[in-house]
């Protein structure tokens, strides 16, 4: 996987590019294991006669432990590296994954969830470090955007091929192949990834490209505190934003399904393409975001001009939404498709605002804070959703509940921007203070 500007990026080697793609797979395979459950909810609707509610809560469980999750991978990871925070976080999840397999009960699910979330934890926290290990303040969102692709991309590969598992070998296998997938994955993370400065095979010229920020490393092995970091605006500015738009991407990938099934009337076979569609569409656009970034930095604009002007594009992106209602099928999947795309973007933009803003030895724990303020939030959206798809169904309205929905999701990121701008008007590197 090679950047766009290779006159630069091809001199300085490619090595920390294919450090991109084994983060983008990961994060591909992550975002499987998460869309199994929405996929064959049809399936388990009709054994376990659940109701929107109780699903609701199938998510909600998942959402409080990743919340939990992400707070102790943020230090785990800063405490003993990407390489190890990385290996225990996938292997915890591809066994938890499997497990679902075991469970046939309402209760069950809860546990499995459970478990799933306690495993996710790593991803961004790893992740989000190796690209600031990586690459070099201008790279970053573009890199970032590439590995965070995954998340389309698993949302892409999970209707096509879960569906025709689940239908022929029963929906057992989907878990299983998941959970699989992920030890595989593994075979190839340690033995591959480490430090830069460990690499033998690293070129010099690479190495001192990912160096060429000049960042005082001077201080890496110093301790950081949750509490010393939340004593930050800029803390908050990573946390705020985070807990009001990542709920919005779980109700996309948890209740789309259920979406085209209940106002379309379209079974998992004939939702599976638009689905596949959706994210195809926000895969390749959320790349161009985290590219447009990079080009305006390039371009000479300030990190934090290019930074703000790209979120406030992307927050707007996801506001038409609000007419999916109103729209035919297809062209209710272009309106999906651009509102995850811009969520994409956003995404992998408010991700490198983390690296701009703090030190490598604080970030991942400033990520992991950030993901657990959104799984927080996260936790409450999938019941609320759930019980008020559940009074509109009463009312033979399902349609009006999820318009209720999008409209909600509309207006998060224009928020977001607003708040975050307040609490970190600059994005200039913070000076922490020793504890």
């Amino acid at each position: 996987m090679s950047p766009p500007d290779s006159s630069a990026s091809g001199r300085s080697g490619s090595y920390r590019w294919v450090v991109c793609a084994l983060l983008f797979f990961a994060t591909t395979i992550n975002y499987i294991d998460r869309q199994i459950l929405a996929l064959i909810k049809p399936i388990l609707d009709e054994q376990l006669h659940w109701t929107n509610e109780q699903f609701g809560y199938t998510n909600a469980f998942f959402q409080l432990s990743y919340a939990v999750s992400l707070l102790f991978f943020g230090w785990f990871v800063d405490r003993f590296g990407t390489r190890i925070g990385y290996a225990v976080s996938i292997a915890a999840w591809s066994l938890a994954a499997i497990g679902h397999a075991l469970v046939g009960s309402i209760g069950g699910f809860y546990a499995a969830r459970t478990a799933l979330g306690l495993g996710e934890g790593g991803n961004f926290p790893s992740a989000i470090k190796a690209v600031a290990l990586w690459f070099p303040r201008k790279e970053r969102a573009l890199a970032t955007a590439i590995f965070n692709a995954g998340t389309n991309a698993g949302a892409i590969v999970a209707p096509l091929l879960v569906p025709a598992i689940a239908l022929s070998l029963g929906w057992h296998w989907a878990f299983v192949f998941a959970g699989i997938a992920g030890f595989l994955w593994l075979l190839l993370w340690l033995p591959f990834y480490n430090v830069p400065e460990k690499i033998r095979s690293l070129q010099a010229a690479e190495l001192a490209h990912i160096r060429s920020d000049h960042e005082d490393t001077s201080r890496d092995g110093e301790k950081i505190s949750w509490r010393g970091l939340l004593g930050y605006r800029q803390t908050w500015s990573f946390v705020v934003a985070k807990a009001l738009t990542d709920p919005v991407w779980w109700f996309f990938l948890t209740w789309l399904p259920d979406f085209f099934k209940q106002t379309r009337h379209l079974d998992i076979k004939q939702s599976g393409y638009m689905l596949a569609t959706i994210y195809g569409l926000a895969t390749v656009l959320s790349v161009f975001g985290g590219w447009l970034v990079g080009f305006m930095v390039k371009a000479g604009w300030s990190v934090t001009r290019a930074r703000k002007t790209g979120m406030l594009i992307f927050a707007c992106g996801v506001l038409p939404i609000v007419f999916v209602k109103n729209v035919g099928d297809w062209p209710a999947v272009l309106l999906i498709g651009l509102a995850c795309a811009a969520h994409q973007a956003w995404s992998a933009n408010l991700f490198s605002t983390a690296s701009d803003l703090f030190p490598k030895r604080a970030l991942a724990s400033v990520v992991g804070l950030g993901g657990m303020a959104g799984s927080g939030l996260g936790f409450c959206f999938p019941i609320l959703a759930g019980q008020l798809l559940d009074r509109f169904k009463a009312q033979d309205n399902i349609t009006g509940g999820y318009a209720v929905l999008f409209a909600g999701c509309a207006g998060a990121y224009l928020l977001a921007f607003f708040l975050q701008h307040l609490l970190a008007p600059k994005f200039e590197m913070v000076e922490l203070r020793a504890e």
